[in-house]
């Protein structure tokens, strides 16, 4: 599957906006934790593989390449794999989603967990939707 680009339809849109492209690339498996493993340093193809719970070399040649291609993270003449400007912008972008889930973690804490309801109306699923709308089950 060759890496979504701005312009073009990606997984689950069709309207190639460039923040559909962008979320759809940040989505697909290790692509995070390969930015976030060369957020500080340039690494070799070992390094990265092993800093990331030595995922299968196939995944991670397939994942630099994804991130290549979009012009995040370069081969290195001095040797391995780094973050381009815009690679460090878009590190530098995440970093209020950062802020946020830390935020988020302390208000999960310090909110006690409620019980699942167990009763039918408190979530119907599928079947149930279309029944409270009067619609047929299709």
């Amino acid at each position: 599957m060759a890496a979504p680009k701005p312009g073009r339809p990606v997984r689950g849109s069709t309207s190639g906006r460039p923040i559909m492209a962008l979320l759809d690339l940040l989505g697909r498996r290790w692509i995070l934790r390969i930015l976030w493993e060369l957020r500080d340093a340039r690494l070799s193809f070992r390094e990265l593989q092993e800093r990331c719970d030595a995922m299968s070399p196939t995944v991670l040649n397939q994942r630099l390449r994804d991130l290549r291609d979009s012009g995040i993270v370069e081969l290195a003449e001095e040797g391995g794999y780094a973050l381009t400007a815009t690679g460090t912008d878009l590190l530098h972008a995440l970093l209020p989603l950062q802020r946020w889930a830390d935020q988020w973690q302390k208000k999960i804490a310090a909110t006690p967990a409620q019980p699942a309801s167990k009763s039918a109306g408190a979530n119907p699923g599928r079947q149930g939707v279309a029944a409270a709308k009067g619609q047929k089950k299709v």
